[in-house]
């Protein structure tokens, strides 16, 4: 989609951290923006500071967890702007994982939040994108996490998942004109390491951690990491690129590039030890 100008986009998650980049960033190319967000009195700040852009702008509370939600949300994006055409399922949360303490309502919420929210917002809108027949680009949220592995954790799990569903709907809409990208950043200037302030009370509190666990000490290095992260913005602008220019994976931590390799050479050597005599 090289013309993004009174076209509209949807993010989920726009109320706060790439989210709300990404909806400045679209704002400022001249699109409708639909923002939505679980949090309440971050979605009203997000919302005023946007109409500052443009005043094309609203936004909708929904939980992406919630199938019936983001249909919700989606269907009031319709009945405000008519065609949407790029979608940012970007929400996404984090919790403990690790192999000492396994939570299953941990696996459960980071689960249905990064997977499943990807899932139904690619259910609620690729219908409508499909058959409009104005193109359209799907941008989904997933992380360095989901190319290498770093621990035992649902975030790892989850991130993984979106990146091999956003490669296999990649293949499939190309011929139909629709893009899609996988965003895989690594640490950016988020509150995701304060998700727990948007946990929904059917998935459980969060479990305590003892402040003198191994755990804790990787909360607080993974605190401090994404405090030093990336600006927002400056994914924004990568997101920007990548749907002008349709490619499917957006990166915007080349330093990650040697784990990467890494992590594929150690699968090409495996396959060579099965083919090669």
């Amino acid at each position: 989609m090289r013309e993004l100008a009174g076209r509209t986009a949807f993010v989920t998650g726009g109320a706060g951290g790439i989210g709300l980049a990404m909806a400045q960033a679209f704002a400022g190319a001249g699109m409708k923006v639909m923002i939505a967000d679980i949090e309440t009195d971050a979605l009203g700040t997000a919302v005023e500071s946007l109409r500052g852009i443009t005043p094309d702008t609203e936004g909708i509370l929904c939980d992406v967890a919630d199938a019936a939600s983001v249909e919700r949300a989606a269907q009031a994006t319709f009945d405000r702007f008519g065609h949407v055409h790029v979608v940012c399922n970007n929400a996404g949360v984090a919790a403990g994982g690790g192999i000492d303490h396994i939570s299953l309502d941990n696996w459960r919420w980071v689960i249905d939040v990064n997977l499943m929210g990807v899932m139904h917002g690619i259910r609620s809108f690729l219908p409508h994108i499909r058959k409009h027949g104005e193109g359209g680009h799907i941008v989904n949220t997933a992380s360095m996490a989901g190319m290498r592995g770093f621990g035992f954790s649902p975030y790892d799990a989850s991130k993984f998942a979106v990146v091999g569903m956003s490669e296999g709907l990649h293949a499939q809409l190309k011929p139909q004109g629709i893009g899609v990208s996988v965003l895989c950043p690594s640490f950016v200037r988020t509150a995701i390491g304060n998700s727990a302030r948007n946990r929904p009370g059917r998935y459980g509190p969060s479990p305590s951690l003892d402040p003198a666990s191994p755990a804790a000490a990787v909360v607080a290095e993974i605190a401090r990491h994404l405090e030093a992260g990336l600006d927002p913005a400056d994914v924004a602008a990568r997101v920007l690129t990548a749907i002008r220019d349709d490619q499917l994976y957006i990166f915007t931590h080349p330093g990650m590039r040697a784990g990467v390799e890494d992590r594929f050479a150690a699968i090409l050597a495996a396959m060579d030890a099965v083919t090669t005599p």
